[in-house]
């Protein structure tokens, strides 16, 4: 996986090249990765969904992230990145099924790596039962919702906590109930710019 070809950008968006994904993240250049936050409205109120990272992810193992999203690589277009979407959870959607919130430039830095990211972000706004998940527990290990009000008050520090329900993956691989209280820190890092532009977009779909 760290030696996939990424294509790189230089801070205006122009590309320059392409680079492995290890050398990407090293030396903080600038790359293209494909978001897919699936939402659902649910009694005249917005849900979010969340993955769980694996216990056994390099970066940020455990924390709650954007439902599906992945890096494209040289040869792939936009589009490509649906395959992040089938396979961490094994559903198949279409692009056209999809809403485009945009283009977003975003930046986690740690002491490991630099992530800076062109972030193609789209929101997956329907139904999805939580049997119809089939998830790859190399890289997730569940699958949580939770009101988007309380998501947004808990990000922006109006709240302390919120309260989630979804499943999550035993030993075994089979899927058991979940319910819990999230603090902030259980989420990856994202900037608040970037949390921001996808909130407004879903609540304008």
């Amino acid at each position: 996986m760290e030696s996939e070809l990424l294509r790189i950008f230089d801070e205006q968006g122009k590309e320059i090249g392409t680079a492995p994904r290890s050398v990407v993240h090293i030396e903080g250049h600038w790359h293209e990765t494909f978001h897919c936050w699936f939402t659902e409205r649910i009694a005249g109120e917005d849900f979010i969904y969340f993955q769980i990272r694996s216990s056994v992810k390099k970066d940020y193992p455990n924390l709650l992230d954007i439902t599906a999203a992945g890096h494209l690589l040289a040869n792939e277009d936009t589009v490509d990145g649906l395959r992040e979407v089938k396979e961490e959870l094994g559903i198949d959607i279409g692009l056209d099924e999809l809403f485009f919130v945009g283009t977003i430039k975003a930046s986690l830095v740690s002491s490991n790596f630099i992530d800076k990211e062109m972030c193609h972000v789209y929101v997956y706004n329907k139904h999805v039962p939580l049997e119809k998940y089939s998830l790859q527990k190399e890289e997730v290990s569940g699958i949580i919702r939770t009101s988007l009000d309380a998501f947004e008050k808990l990000w922006f520090g109006e709240v302390r906590e919120l309260e989630a329900e979804g499943f999550t993956l035993n030993p075994d691989g089979q899927k058991q109930p979940l319910v819990l209280k999230v603090v902030k820190d259980q989420f990856v890092p994202h900037e608040d710019e970037y949390i921001n532009s996808v909130i407004k977009a879903i609540r304008e779909i």
